[in-house]
């Protein structure tokens, strides 16, 4: 993890970080909380800018290439930027209206970046998905993007970064999507009505 970079001044919003390994469930969670509030204008599902192609897995994100994101960052277009996995990632300033208006916002991160985000953002708080470790070795090799190889570097990377990370909500995806699902939803509902209220 390198090259983090803040673009912004504190908002007062909550952020809802969603983190986990690769293969985790973390988009598929996130659709199922999005269908679940539909087009509340007071939730705002955040799509990163990403230095990959837009077909390159499941995440619905804007696609750049390193020459788009640079001219990006000269133009002051993310709040917070950072890189990982031989790509970077960017969240778009557009975060901070949202936040400052008193909205809840939902984003895809990354926990090599967890500390980073809290700082850019003090109202953010860490939703980790676990999954079993056979379970999530199953669905990266399922997923056919990743050799053998890359797979279990994949996987001691995630057992590093959970033995160095403390999250302020763990879900189990290891089931059904469904009980995932409605305990993020669960959860988003309690932080807006907890908003709401202060």
């Amino acid at each position: 993890m390198q090259g983090f970079e803040s673009h912004r001044s504190p908002s007062p919003g909550p952020l809802i970080v969603v983190l986990g390994p690769s293969g985790s469930g973390k988009d598929t969670l996130m659709s199922y909380a999005r269908n679940e509030f539909g087009d509340r204008s007071d939730v705002l599902f955040v799509k990163r800018a990403i230095t990959r192609p837009a077909d390159a897995g499941s995440e619905d994100h804007i696609a750049m290439t390193d020459a788009e994101f640079d001219a990006s960052v000269d133009g002051g277009a993310f709040s917070l930027t950072w890189a990982a996995n031989g790509l970077r990632y960017g969240l778009p300033r557009a975060l901070e209206a949202h936040l400052a208006s008193g909205g809840l916002a939902v984003v895809n991160g990354s926990r090599g970046a967890w500390s980073i985000i809290r700082q850019v953002f003090p109202s953010a708080v860490a939703v980790e998905i676990k999954v079993d470790p056979d379970i999530l070795a199953q669905r990266l090799e399922a997923r056919g993007r990743e050799s053998a190889s890359e797979i279990e570097a994949r996987l001691r990377r995630a057992q590093a970064l959970d033995n160095g990370f403390e999250a302020d909500v763990v879900i189990d995806n290891s089931g059904e999507v469904t009980a995932a699902g409605a305990a993020l939803v669960a959860y988003m509902t309690q932080a807006i009505a907890e908003a709401q209220a202060g």
